[in-house]
């Protein structure tokens, strides 16, 4: 199965700023881009962390009195880059990345496991920064042509094990229609999963019919 990977929706467009770059610099290049975060490089183009919206905000929404000796690391930590005048002082690190090959799904599934909505993508070999890709850039497997997630589904349900040629394959919105028969009962659930696994489907509806139940269990005969 192919698998739409982060070079097939990235922007080739690297935003990011140097370790020295001051809050004023990181303020306009977010607005120059239209973006809520930038990557942090070193000298050689290496993606050292990043710098967010809210980091920045940190000078504004900072107390600067009253809470005693006794904090949070958090809290520490948010103090000392509330603090900072340059990127490398505001910055969170480390930064994550992805690569041109990391898969679309991999990609979507650290922005959501680390509430960001951008991430530098990086050369596998020098790890140098060559582009970023952002969540609206994911949404694009959704755009997919309906022929195009078709013929993916029938390669996909090719390569079962099983026979699937009897299965029939519609495709409208995102949404994958399946219906004509299989053997045994039990090869519709991996025939769905398979499917699910197809960039760009949106839901399945499943109307496969088979012609073994053989999920139904043998009464075990009296003694």
């Amino acid at each position: 199965m192919i698998k739409m990977q982060v070079k097939d929706v990235m922007g080739k467009v690297a935003i990011a700023v140097r370790q020295d770059a001051s809050f004023a610099e990181l303020v306009a290049t977010m607005q120059r881009f239209k973006v809520g975060a930038v990557a942090v490089i070193d000298a050689d183009r290496r993606p050292v962390g990043v710098v967010s919206e809210d980091d920045l905000l940190l000078k504004e929404t900072s107390q600067r009195h009253g809470e005693g000796f006794f904090q949070s690391r958090r809290r520490r930590q948010e103090r000392h880059k509330a603090a900072g005048v340059h990127a490398g002082q505001i910055m969170s690190s480390p930064a994550i990345t992805v690569t041109a090959g990391t898969p679309v799904r991999e990609a979507a599934r650290l922005m959501h496991e680390h509430r960001i909505k951008q991430l530098p993508v990086i050369d596998a070999v020098t790890g140098k920064i060559v582009g970023t890709v952002h969540q609206g850039d994911l949404l694009k497997i959704f755009m997919r042509p309906a022929e195009e997630i078709r013929q993916e589904v029938l390669r996909a349900l090719s390569g079962l094990g099983f026979p699937a040629d009897g299965v029939t394959v519609a495709v409208e919105d995102g949404v994958v229609t399946l219906g004509g028969r299989v053997a045994l009962c039990s090869q519709i659930a991996p025939l769905v999963a398979a499917v699910e696994g197809v960039d760009g489907v949106t839901g399945v509806e499943d109307a496969v019919t088979f012609t073994v139940d053989d999920l139904v269990a043998t009464p075990m005969p009296y003694l």
